[in-house]
């Protein structure tokens, strides 16, 4: 192989695999290209079989591009490949060895949806009031658990407080029903292979020997349970390559323990340790900035990036009046880059918290500027392709309780709640499905519905099933009745559906419903059905992640927001706050904008705020810092002055006057607001209570 347009050190990374390799990539230095072209060498040169390499990543979006990538470098080969998520390298060995772990093959996945439904469902059966005991929270938790490795009996040893207790009750009721349904959640997907492999050692070997090379990406992200299935299944033979960057470590809120990447020189002392600091992406600018950031953090390994694109222009700071100004300053700047001939596509906005994009948003849309807000409701999650799904899901597994509940009367078929409860106490009785215990009435309809179609898949294509389910279960001819518009765009989506199964029956050469709903069940990237071309993209710094563009905007660079209010007092969350800025920097390729106000309304409520710390961490000779003109802010400062600066004190009954709505009288008072009752027509009105059109008579 030609290994000329890599670098020393990604050279150096691509040729040692002699033994444990950490291979520290800095942002842009092009981690992806050296793994591919590593498992390229593996088989081309080394003549390692394709079978005998696994090589994991964090997103189906990112396993495919590797795959593609090292198809082009090897042809068909790559098909050979075990090339995946965690999750779908999880659920591979749960398929193969099913019935060791006492699943039948036809169990379902069930997605976090279904899980919070169980959850309640497991509440309302223990008298617990959901309002004290929140059941996204209990759900969370347990999810905690299984990503911790801690089973029911072993949480027993934590449940200390009447949270934790309940907690515990809910935890052992919810595994209990999940293999009633014979089913999985998604954690089990990392939790039970683990479980498989310590309790059958021969199974381990096995999978050791198919496995002899490990390559695992964004290692800094890897939790308890995907840190413990690596090390075990690369054991036998230690050639394991973890490739990350401890200083884009930002997702320890899912469970993701950044430590992993830092102490893997102590889980393998005889490790090679290869640093990619040479960066593809951004100007020295950007990177001087990144690294002037990122060098206050304390947890990390030393590394300098640096630039293979010129000095490039300096970081563009912007010190908004508020957050008004600051929309407006965001939204002018990107029209006249699009008119000097920036693509709409190339430019992103970037922010701390999700509530920030509406007020953006509504000053591109003043602009008319196209844009799109990635991480929106997904496909998967919208009601009328769950609800298929749901079908799809009972017509493989009859099993699956949450699937029937879902759409026993969906389109309405007459089977109220009460028949929908005796059948669950019924089933319940007698240890079975409620499938199975249905033999009358309405619900036998329904029954002998599932009955045919389920006949009917073993003779047609997953598109054709999908036509004959929409015309069978009646949800077709219901939304055409409807005739609205809301109904128009979820008939749409049905038939996208359609178009995702035949992609899949196309790219597998197969029609199996089993095969397409595990495949479904793993994917959660939304940015596989909008690429946002033509149109800026908004997003979370934590779903820029992989991510680059020319011009990045980073708004809200305000103490209290970013870094987040609940970081300021943690050290170790600090740093990830720090991480996560460094992240957003890196992520611009030419120009980048950080901008933030001297003030802003957010979650309802007027704040002042101090430029962010991080801002300061730059050094001053990168930036170049303006201001909102003088005479604009006294403008502003004017138009804002619309709140008397003493406090008002109102009584109920005393007699008002207000500039549009007259004379009136106080009925209520709380301490922001004062309900008054006007003369009629205006009637009761909620008003501001230091508001300058209010005064007292």
């Amino acid at each position: 192989m030609n290994l000329d347009d890599l670098n020393e050190q990604q050279r150096s990374a691509v040729l040692y695999n002699d033994g444990p390799l950490l291979i520290l990539a800095g942002a842009g230095s092009g981690k992806t290209k050296v793994l591919t072209t590593k498992i390229a060498y593996l088989i081309l040169e080394k003549n390692i079989s394709p079978y005998s390499i696994l090589a994991i990543t964090f997103t189906n979006k990112a396993a495919r591009e590797m795959k593609d990538r090292i198809s082009n470098l090897i042809g068909e080969q790559a098909r050979k490949m075990q090339i995946s998520t965690f999750h779908s390298f999880g659920l591979r060995l749960l398929r193969e060895n099913a019935k060791v772990l006492g699943y039948t093959s036809t169990f379902s996945i069930m997605d976090s949806d279904d899980s919070l439904t169980i959850v309640k469902k497991i509440l309302k059966e223990l008298n617990y009031d959901p309002k004290m005991y929140n059941p996204r929270a209990i759900k969370n938790q347990i999810s905690s658990c299984k990503n911790e490795l801690i089973s029911p009996n072993n949480y027993e040893k934590y449940a200390v407080s009447e949270f934790e207790k309940v907690v515990l009750e809910v935890y052992k009721r919810y595994e209990k029903k999940l293999s009633q349904n014979n089913a999985v959640d998604f954690d089990d997907l990392l939790l039970l292979p683990i479980r498989l492999f310590r309790e059958n050692p021969n199974i381990l070997q096995e999978y050791q020997e198919r496995y002899q090379y490990i390559l695992i990406d964004e290692y800094q992200d890897t939790n308890e349970a995907q840190y413990v299935l690596s090390k075990m299944i690369s054991a036998r033979y230690r050639t394991i390559c973890a490739v990350g960057d401890n200083d884009q470590a930002i997702y320890s809120f899912r469970g993701a323990n950044y430590k992993n990447i830092l102490n893997f020189e102590k889980d393998y002392q005889d490790a090679k340790v290869i640093k990619l600091e040479q960066n593809y992406r951004s100007t020295k600018m950007i990177l001087d900035a990144a690294n002037s950031v990122i060098r206050n953090n304390k947890a990390r390994k030393e590394k300098n990036l640096f630039s293979t694109k010129g000095e490039g222009e300096k970081i563009k700071v912007y010190r908004a009046y508020d957050g008004n100004d600051e929309n407006h300053y965001v939204a002018s700047t990107i029209k006249k880059l699009h008119e000097e001939g920036k693509r709409y596509e190339d430019i992103a906005i970037l922010y701390r918290t999700n509530a920030q994009s509406r007020t953006i948003e509504e000053a591109l849309l003043k602009e008319g500027i196209p844009h799109h807000v990635v991480g929106g409701l997904s496909f998967y999650a919208r009601r009328e392709i769950k609800d298929l799904l749901a079908y799809l899901r009972l017509i493989h597994n009859q099993n699956d309780n949450v699937s029937l509940e879902r759409i026993i009367n969906v389109p309405k078929r007459g089977i109220g709640l009460r028949t929908i409860e005796e059948l669950n106490q019924e089933a319940d009785l007698k240890n079975t499905s409620i499938f199975d215990v249905i033999t009358s009435g309405k619900a036998l309809a329904f029954k002998t519905l599932i009955l045919d179609l389920i006949r009917i898949q073993e003779e047609v294509t997953l598109t054709e099933l999908i036509d004959k389910v929409l015309e069978a279960t009646g949800m077709k001819k219901e939304l055409e009745s409807e005739k609205s518009l809301d109904a128009e765009v979820r008939l749409e989506n049905l038939e996208e559906f359609k178009s995702i199964t035949r992609a899949f029956e196309e790219r597998e050469g197969l029609v199996s419903l089993e095969d397409f709903l595990y495949e479904v069940s793993l994917v959660t990237d939304k940015n596989e059905y909008d690429n946002g071309e033509g149109q800026v993209s908004l997003m979370t710094v934590h779903s820029v992640k992989g991510l680059e563009y020319d011009t990045v905007f980073v708004v809200g660079m305000e103490e209290g927001l970013f870094p987040h209010l609940n970081a300021l007092l943690d050290n170790s969350e600090l740093e990830e706050e720090r991480r996560l800025c460094y992240v957003a920097i890196t992520r611009a390729k030419e120009n980048l904008y950080l901008v933030c106000a001297r003030r802003r309304v957010l979650y309802g409520k007027d704040q002042a705020n101090q430029p962010s710390r991080f801002l300061g961490e730059i050094d001053s000779s990168l930036i170049e810092t303006t201001h909102m003109e003088e005479d604009k802010q006294e403008k502003q400062l004017n138009q804002e002055e619309v709140f008397r600066k003493e406090e008002v004190d109102y009584q109920v009954g005393d007699f008002v006057y207000h500039e549009n709505f007259g004379a009136g009288r106080v009925m209520e008072v709380s301490d922001t607001l004062v309900t008054v009752a006007f003369k009629h027509p205006i009637g009761i009105r909620k008003l501001m209570k230091n508001h300058k059109s209010l005064s007292k008579v």
